[in-house]
């Protein structure tokens, strides 16, 4: 009895994840299509102002973090294989490039800015501002919905190539004076290790994690009810539904992306 009790729940557990995954991508479709509200310079303020929040002001943090991670990986990779500078030039390209960048933006967005906007709607929703939106002749999808979704997805993607960046020019600096590695040496094989592939790959998977992103946190967020207790419950849900779906995304763009290294 107890076993059933236990797969009645999971099954319960996955339906609501996948009826929770499919409003988000419904939400996603819908803004999508109207992206054009950028058009409107209100809704372009908006837009700047989520490009602020979730971008710049996050730079500053995200790429000490990238510097750190870069030393670690040259140094890991140089007590493997010595002082190999074409091995740890590859290995560093693979693992930031194609995973560790994207990777990491995506969970320092959904960390810091996911939340913050399904708090923001949520908290809307609670005090019936979209209602006097929409009395005011404003569509709140295009008003709220848009211009954050795209303005994280943006975000989203300058933040991972500001990440790579530094980890990769912050690993070479420092590890050259910590582990002795040749820097020179090591930029040239970087270069030659860096493919249009690995670009395209790390710019693919930050636009789709930034629009997955986005799409369960304003989602969340307009699933809130009445009450104020519902804040940090959507925000909590929010979170960790943008976390599901950026590892399933992930997966199954590194599985597609194999053939390509």
């Amino acid at each position: 009895m107890a076993g059933d009790g236990f797969l009645r729940a999971l099954g319960r557990g996955a339906l609501g994840q996948l009826d929770a995954s499919a409003g988000a991508f419904a939400l996603l479709g819908r803004a999508l299509r109207g992206a054009g509200a950028l058009a409107s310079p209100p809704v372009r303020t908006v837009f700047f102002r989520q490009v602020y929040f979730t971008g710049l002001q996050a730079l500053a943090r995200t790429g000490l973090i990238g510097a750190l991670l870069g030393i670690v990986i040259l140094t890991q990779t140089a007590s493997l294989v010595g002082k190999n500078a074409a091995l740890g030039g590859r290995i560093l390209v693979w693992a930031v490039m194609r995973e560790i960048g994207p990777l990491f933006a995506a969970i320092a967005v959904i960390s810091r800015s996911s939340s913050a906007v399904a708090a923001e709607l949520a908290a809307m929703r609670v005090n019936r501002e979209m209602e006097v939106l929409r009395g005011l002749g404003i569509d709140p999808l295009r008003y709220l919905i848009v211009p954050r979704v795209l303005g994280l997805a943006v975000s989203l993607a300058a933040l991972t190539v500001w990440f790579e960046a530094v980890s990769i020019a912050g690993g070479l600096a420092l590890s050259s004076l910590i582990v002795g590695l040749p820097f020179l040496a090591q930029l040239h094989n970087i270069a030659g290790a860096l493919s249009a592939a690995d670009i395209g790959i790390s710019v693919l998977k930050s636009a789709v994690f930034g629009l997955l992103v986005a799409a369960a946190a304003c989602n969340q967020g307009l699933q809130a009810g009445s009450s104020i207790t519902e804040i940090p419950q959507v925000t909590t849900r929010a979170v960790m539904q943008a976390l599901s779906l950026v590892v399933v995304a992930n997966v199954l763009l590194t599985v597609l992306a194999a053939p390509l290294r």
